[in-house]
């Protein structure tokens, strides 16, 4: 018989290790870690306002700050540092940890759904959905009469079609099930990076393409004040579904079975989770492109440090994700500085070494997913 939702036991099972002599787990106390992550990411969001390649002071990105947060005046000769700093920089910098704390969470809440350690914010078919619209935007001018809006937002609409299409195929009499999810994103995907491909080949115009690129890449140049309050809104939005699920995903961990066996609808808490993933991958891809590798490495690192009970991974990972996006951001703007390289170039390079370390860890084992 069924027994209550409040009975779930806080941490999903763990399959016992073949062989002996692994090394114990090392995990971090939760709230040392938090208090960490806490201190770090206005640390981060502060260096991401003061380096790039325009020579600023410390003192005067610290009084730009300051003066952008309490409406302090400036005088008419530091209006354009002001504006490198608070406008762009910053405004970048806000841009980078929303996106990361999403595709961070996200990529938790897919893992669990698709009960696939290998599953990213990704294998939906989303971003590659997004990835169509926004080409529309920037190749062919498409909605040139939203301006700034443009692009967010013909990618946002474009991944909710995508969305739709991708439950429509997926869906069965049973619901929604991992194995023809994980399918059906995969073959969207390929349908819908086919197309962008013949998008960026028939471009007339190089640049265009170049654009294009870069923000299938994953990009975050375009960032502006005017496209944070969408994505933070979704980002927190999932946020909260996310942590109020928290139990349920250690329930679903454990197999369809498992989680009914104590009270958890597998279809409908798949279901909700497909919603709220898709969402919240639409919404940040559409202001910063396809960001690979976030959404993959961070979730199984913070397992490492914190256990497989998604109620403690959901609290860190976000705030992981966004210190590491920021810093990325950083790096990408220095170290080739003037030029910039994509974003995801750089997830890349970084979360495959350190993916090949985690899996090479004898006592990791993936959060029991």
């Amino acid at each position: 018989m069924a027994t209550s939702v409040d009975r779930i036991p806080s941490k999903p099972a763990r399959p016992s290790r073949a062989g002996r002599g692994s090394p114990p787990s090392r995990r971090v106390p939760l709230p040392l870690l938090l208090v960490g992550l806490c201190l770090a990411l206005p640390l981060s969001l502060v260096c991401g306002a003061g380096l790039g390649a325009s020579g600023l002071s410390w003192a005067e990105v610290l009084r730009y700050l300051w003066a952008g947060l309490t409406g302090g005046a400036i005088r008419p000769g530091e209006v354009p540092a002001y504006t490198i700093v608070w406008e762009l920089r910053l405004s970048r910098a806000v841009l980078a940890a929303i996106v990361g704390a999403g595709l961070s969470a996200v990529g938790v809440a897919v893992q669990a759904m698709v009960r696939n350690a290998l599953a990213d914010p990704f294998v939906l078919g989303i971003s590659s959905g997004a990835a169509v619209g926004a080409n529309a935007v920037l190749i062919f001018g498409v909605l040139g009469a939203l301006g700034i809006w443009a692009l967010s937002t013909a990618a946002f609409a474009s991944a909710l079609l995508a969305m739709l299409l991708v439950y429509a195929v997926a869906r069965t009499e049973r619901g929604l099930t991992p194995l023809r999810l994980v399918l059906t994103g995969t073959a969207m995907y390929y349908g819908f990076s086919a197309v962008t491909t013949f998008m960026v080949f028939a471009a007339e115009r190089g640049e265009a393409a170049r654009s294009a690129m870069m923000w299938l890449l994953g990009s975050l140049s375009g960032a502006n004040w005017a496209s944070v309050p969408i994505a933070a809104g979704a980002v927190l939005v999932g946020l909260a579904h996310l942590g109020w699920s928290a139990r349920r995903l250690n329930a679903l961990a454990m197999g369809d079975e498992t989680a009914a066996a104590l009270g958890v609808d597998p279809g409908r808490l798949r279901k909700e989770l497909f919603l709220v993933s898709a969402a919240v991958t639409g919404a940040v891809v559409a202001v910063s492109g396809a960001i690979g590798f976030v959404g993959l490495m961070v979730p199984h690192a913070v397992r490492m440090l914190v256990g497989a009970d998604h109620r403690k991974v959901l609290l860190v990972a976000p705030l992981a994700g966004a210190v590491l996006l920021v810093w990325v951001d950083i790096l990408s703007r220095v170290v080739l500085a003037p030029a910039e390289l994509p974003v995801g170039v750089l997830t890349a390079v970084i979360g495959v070494p350190c993916f090949i370390l985690l899996m090479r860890r004898r006592s990791y084992t993936f959060g029991g997913i």
